[in-house]
């Protein structure tokens, strides 16, 4: 029993599954839909059953708001996350690109100098 921690192996972290389905802690986005989810579907069944006081309908429409929240978060974020991998390939090859060409004949930048050179004679 050192306090150090020393000899002792540290276990794994668990990852908690939603449903036994949906890992949250290592799918992107699902943490923030899951939670983004709950929250609109209480407001949207409380709001329904303070409307109508209907108590199993509120209940469906609360699922419902779950659902669509959910769905919705989901798809926007991963909308998101696929454009802005998608943005940094983009900035990554131009880079590639500049350090490649730099200082030879290929360079887009020695080009847009010799044509303005050239229109002004």
């Amino acid at each position: 029993m050192a306090a150090g921690g020393e000899g002792e192996q540290e276990e794994p972290e668990k990852s908690f599954k939603l449903l036994g389905i949906l890992d949250v802690k290592n799918v992107p986005c699902a943490r923030e839909s899951v939670l983004y989810g709950s929250l609109g579907g209480v407001t949207v069944g409380l709001g329904h059953f303070l409307a109508t006081s209907r108590v199993r309908r509120s209940c469906d429409f609360g699922m419902g708001g779950f659902i669509l929240t959910t769905l919705g978060c989901w798809i926007y974020c991963r909308y998101s996350n696929a454009k802005l991998r998608i943005q940094q390939r983009m900035i990554q090859e131009g880079i590639k690109n500049k350090i490649l060409y730099e200082s030879t004949q290929f360079d887009p930048e020695k080009k847009t100098v010799k044509s303005t050179e050239e229109s002004r004679s």
